[in-house]
């Protein structure tokens, strides 16, 4: 059965087009997870524009769509999402930190109010369906696609994903800050015997310790909680816009030898989950 993951922007904060990001990508987070005949969003940044270019163009007429939070660079790509204003698709977003602190239909909706925006959220003429649970739950999407979340650590709350699917799993864990020497429970407990994860490596060792409480992480705390879960593969995910392109193909070097299951996460780039 078909089980691949497409990334469609793999940057944090914000969006950075230039002559300097264009080996890895300057969109912010938004994944397609092809599960069987089933098509899963994670995350709607400014990637999401491109992969709704995309679908309009397939024979598509129905996703999910799983928001880690509502940080602008994870949702500020969902205006352009062109599904959204055609009458023939039918859109599900899930959010998990938001129940009782208005909804996520509520935050989509203040974003594409005036005067941030001149199209409102009720122009929509697609059939989109909003539904906000408590991080910790699971849940089926399909008969055949089993989704497990926890709580991350991050200002306003975010939640992680586990996608099952016929014995496969993949977890996409962004955005979270970790404790030196304390390896997140939440975490590991989600991660656990995975196939492959997603992570938010922000920041380097070194960048980490300038930017406490602003809720991110580093590859290196990705790679010791993915081995310590007996974890495949280890995609490094959510780079920090300064990150150019020689940046990156350091980083690239240096974690790669570091252990043969990590790997850099760039936009386009499609991972078969096995």
């Amino acid at each position: 059965m078909t089980f691949n993951v497409k990334f469609w922007g793999v940057r944090g904060s914000i969006a950075c087009p230039g002559p300097n990001h264009t080996e890895y990508g300057g969109n912010t987070s938004c994944l397609e997870f092809e599960v069987g005949e089933h098509r899963i969003i994670l995350d709607a940044g400014t990637g999401l524009r491109n992969a709704g270019q995309a679908f309009i163009k397939r024979d598509m007429n129905e996703l999910n769509l799983l928001l880690t939070h509502t940080h602008w660079d994870h949702i500020n790509g969902f205006p352009f999402f062109i599904p959204a204003y055609s009458p023939n698709w039918t859109i599900h977003i899930k959010a998990g930190h938001l129940k009782g602190k208005g909804g996520v239909q509520h935050v989509l909706s203040s974003q594409m109010d005036n005067p941030m925006f001149p199209v409102p959220l009720d122009a929509l003429l697609a059939k989109v369906s909003y539904e906000d649970f408590d991080a910790g739950e699971s849940f089926d999407l399909y008969p055949d696609v089993t989704v497990r979340t926890a709580p991350l650590n991050h200002p306003n709350g975010a939640t992680a994903y586990r996608i099952e699917h016929a014995g496969k799993s993949a977890v996409y864990v962004t955005d979270t800050e970790h404790q030196p020497g304390v390896p997140d429970r939440n975490v590991l407990g989600i991660i656990e015997g995975a196939d492959l994860v997603i992570y938010d490596s922000t920041y380097t060792e070194d960048e980490w310790p300038k930017h406490i409480g602003w809720g991110h992480s580093t590859w290196n705390e990705g790679m010791r909680l993915c081995q310590a879960a007996g974890v495949k593969r280890h995609a490094i995910f959510h780079h920090d816009p300064d990150h150019d392109d020689a940046f990156m193909d350091a980083l690239a070097t240096e974690a790669e030898a570091a252990w043969p299951g990590n790997f850099i996460a760039r936009e386009g780039m499609v991972v078969e989950v096995e």
